[in-house]
């Protein structure tokens, strides 16, 4: 069991937040072999790979997964980890703990929307341009950026992290142990409890701050959209 000076995360956050982190990691790797295989228009490392496109593939797929899960997780039991109606003003005391705290919550907040972004943004790719040689198209370009925005927010919110609570922070997230109360024996009956529940889903939503019921309805819907679209294309 963690000692009582060392952060604490939530089991389920930090199950929800790895399983993301490393199929999130996954796919970004993936994405610049991809890269180096089929486009190389900015030079290239890395040999030729044709099969690589379906493995980056299947990595974005996992990740959209994931993405409405971790979402949802944050927005709610993780709200206060998100940027607040504050948080922009108090960004003025970057010399503050509290400043840096609300930078933090934004680069957490700009994480998930880049997070998005990607994957919806492959989803609506056709995996037969990169093979044509077919680099024009609109959502490939926007899919090369949004991998750029997201290594550049992990970059943040992992710098953060570190710049808050140091090492003992970034270890935490990773820390396997877990008290009593976020035992797995006990998810069984927090899901029961969630259910019999649902009917203050609507009024706990209410509650939230208006920008983070936007953030996580339009992620939601973005995710949605990202698994109907291609099927009404085809």
């Amino acid at each position: 069991m963690p000692t009582h000076h060392q952060p604490y995360q939530p089991f389920l956050l930090r199950l929800l937040h790895g399983i993301t982190g490393i199929v999130t990691i996954a796919a970004i790797l993936t994405a610049y072999w991809t890269y180096d295989t089929f486009d190389r228009r900015w030079g290239y490392f890395l040999p030729e790979f044709k099969d690589i496109e379906g493995i980056h593939g299947t990595f974005g797929v996992y990740t959209l997964l994931m993405l409405p899960l971790l979402l949802v997780y944050a927005c709610h039991r993780g709200a206060r980890r998100l940027i607040q109606p504050d948080s922009i003003a108090q960004l003025k005391h970057l010399d503050q703990p509290i400043g840096r705290y609300n930078l933090h919550r934004l680069t957490n907040t700009l994480s998930l929307i880049a997070l998005a972004f990607a994957v919806f943004s492959g989803k609506m790719m056709d995996e037969t341009w990169l093979p044509k040689g077919e680099l024009h198209h609109f959502w490939y370009s926007a899919h090369l950026v949004s991998w750029v925005i997201l290594i550049v927010c992990i970059a943040a919110h992992t710098l953060m992290a570190a710049r808050i609570g140091g090492v003992p922070l970034l270890q935490s997230i990773w820390r396997w142990s877990y008290r009593p109360v976020d035992s797995p024996t006990r998810w069984a009956d927090q899901v029961r409890h969630w259910w019999q529940g649902m009917a203050t889903l609507t009024l706990e939503w209410q509650r939230l701050p208006v920008f983070l019921q936007i953030l996580e309805g339009a992620i939601l819907v973005s995710v949605v959209l990202a698994w109907l679209l291609p099927i009404a294309k085809d």
